[in-house]
């Protein structure tokens, strides 16, 4: 381990990448898998710098000036890191835009911020945007990485069309003395766009001490270093992943292995073995139903096995993270079967995430306590973290002792939290944001009349100085009888019933809560067979039975929530929801507005006959 992190003495991200370049030139930087070779692919640090180096020179003799906005449209590649180290290193602002977006949304990005240069995979995306948005009157220049243009360039409307090698190979007589000089801290790191549950997406401006603050503050709550190998999935147009995947990677010399998708994330566990991974709830929900299928589907002794080394693994955890102890007559044996349970069960759950994980950082939205105990109990080291783009993003931390999945961690060294009205928690720090882009009175109203960044999260501060989040201000359900319903708990209990794979609950201005449920596949056909009903017919999905059956499940499973929280009628939809499918950002949380426009008729279906207000 290096005996002091230089993200303490550098204050810019290039600055990190050229000393990791020079002190680590031949450990492994990156890891692509090559489908046609069927293999993992490495880059060193030294090849990676070399790398770098083409893209700068390609786009100083572009001509781009220091602050120009360049768009990047790709997955997480070799092509992607490469792209935002040499803008950053020009002293230009990266874009970075959901790869998995509409047309539409990548077109307004690219013309909000006046980018004159976008990277994508193929003359297809640009097609679509360009049909989206045809007057992107700063874009000069559009490179492919998976397409190779005839006769190396062609224009489409005053936009330059190039294949990336050529792009690259038109900086190769550029001498390296004549590349532009480097960002200062208060330069902008990037505008990132927030993904956003309503509205249009706002450019964040983040500097490179925005971002080297931040760097430095999850160091000091969790210690990484060269030896760490990251699993990359989520989008780097997403800042938990920008952050404290890529440059905590850069910062330090830990190599990055590139997912090859979501849908493929525990083939890449296995292969990969990472021992650091940012990771949203989804993921971590998903693996936990499919181990609860398989274990309804077990031996009694698994069962047992599994039951009783969850609720001794979960005594551990509780001592060691000092919270409450919940004591059962099987605790006196704790010490003796330990290594037994950890054998049978404990260990087979780590091996799912390849066996070496160390830490795993779950953000980008609350994590089910069910499903977050489970992997706690298992010795999976969940270290939750709250943040937000504004922030850089991270705002508070778990650190490896003082851990509670219930909580979001302690706020990060030089960080100050306050609750503000409704609870909101409020925010100051190196790590908080210069502004919105373009959007000076959507700034004014981000922070208090004192400074203090206003985060939009009901929180609660009473727990030792650990934060809790209790939701999102804007999703409080008000029903027209004045009861105030944070939605997400509700949503969390009601999926523990294994039948509910996913679940929206609404009642905004009406009588009552209800729910749209995403039902499991297998789970409800086993259930209309029990009753006798065609399980594809859309008949099935309204007829009283089966809804009144549903109903009581889900009210079964939110026993704990207040009457007036529960939710009193049940829609059922068998497609999940997706990115994919505009239902799901691309952190996988919930498009509320969405989804409920999407299954309008099924929503007012559920209140036929019931006045709102």
């Amino acid at each position: 381990m290096s005996a002091k992190p230089y993200v303490f003495d550098l204050n810019t991200i290039p600055a990190l990448l050229e000393r990791t370049v020079s002190t680590f030139p031949e450990r492994e930087a990156f890891r692509q898998f090559d489908h046609q070779e069927n293999a993992w692919i490495s880059t060193t640090w030294k090849d990676f710098g070399e790398l770098v180096l083409r893209w700068r020179k390609a786009f100083a003799k572009m001509g781009l000036r220091r602050g120009d906005r360049v768009a990047m449209l790709l997955t997480n590649c070799l092509d992607a890191v490469a792209f935002d180290e040499a803008a950053l290193a020009n002293a230009l602002v990266p874009v970075p835009l959901h790869a998995i977006d509409t047309a539409g949304s990548s077109a307004y990005i690219l013309k909000d911020s006046n980018a004159r240069f976008l990277v994508t995979t193929a003359r297809a995306r640009w097609n679509a945007i360009r049909a989206a948005a045809p007057d992107l009157n700063d874009l000069e220049r559009v490179v492919f990485t998976s397409e190779v243009v005839d006769e190396h360039e062609d224009q489409d409307d005053g936009v330059t069309l190039m294949g990336v090698e050529s792009w690259l190979a038109s900086g190769n007589d550029l001498p390296e003395a004549d590349l532009p000089e480097g960002p200062g801290p208060d330069d902008l790191a990037g505008l990132i766009y927030t993904s956003g549950t309503t509205g249009r997406p706002k450019g964040v401006m983040l500097t490179h001490a925005n971002l080297v603050a931040n760097l430095r503050q999850i160091e000091l709550a969790n210690p990484i270093d060269e030896t760490d190998v990251f699993l990359s999935y989520l989008p780097f147009s997403h800042t938990f992943e920008r952050t404290v995947a890529h440059y905590v990677s850069v910062a330090h010399g830990s190599a990055m292995a590139f997912a090859r998708s979501a849908a493929m994330i525990e083939r890449d566990l296995v292969d990969v073995k990472p021992t650091l991974m940012c990771s949203v709830p989804r993921v971590y929900e998903r693996i936990y139903q499919r181990i609860r299928h398989e274990l309804a589907e077990a031996d009694e002794k698994r069962r047992y096995l599994t039951e009783w080394a969850e609720e001794a693994g979960w005594r551990r955890f509780a001592k060691k993270n000092d919270l409450p102890v919940e004591h059962t007559e099987r605790e006196n044996l704790d010490d003796t079967v330990a290594q037994m349970l950890d054998d049978e069960v404990g260990a087979k759950i780590r091996e799912i995430f390849g066996g070496r994980l160390r830490a795993t950082f779950a953000g980008g939205a609350s994590l089910n306590y069910t499903v977050a105990k489970f992997f706690s109990a298992m010795g999976l080291n969940i270290l939750h973290s709250y943040g937000l783009t504004e922030t850089s993003p991270i705002v508070s931390m778990s650190t490896p002792d003082g851990n509670h999945p219930a909580c979001v961690g302690f706020p990060v060294e030089g960080t100050q939290v306050r609750l503000g009205e409704m609870d909101e928690l409020q925010v100051k720090g190196p790590q908080v944001m210069k502004g919105y882009w373009q959007k000076p009175e959507e700034t004014a109203r981000a922070f208090t009349a004192d400074g203090w960044f206003r985060t939009g999260d009901q929180a609660d501060l009473s727990d030792g100085g650990r934060v809790r989040i209790k939701g999102r201000l804007k999703e409080i359900i008000v029903t027209s009888t004045g009861e105030k319903i944070p939605p997400v708990d509700v949503e969390f209990a009601v999926q523990a019933d294994r039948l509910f794979e996913q679940v929206l609950v609404l009642g905004e201005n009406r009588p009552f809560v209800s729910a749209l449920v995403v039902v499991n596949d297998k789970l409800w056909r086993e259930l209309c067979a029990e009753m006798q009903k065609d399980p594809d017919a859309p008949e099935t999905m309204t007829d009283r039975a089966v809804t009144r059956l549903l109903v009581k499940r889900v009210r079964a499973a939110a026993k704990d929530f207040p009457a007036y929280g529960i939710p009193r009628a049940v829609g059922v939809v068998r497609e999940p929801f997706t990115v994919e499918s505009g239902l799901l950002t691309p952190t996988m949380k919930l498009r509320r507005r969405e989804i409920q426009a999407r299954y309008a008729d099924l929503v007012e279906s559920l209140y036929a006959g019931h006045k709102t207000a």
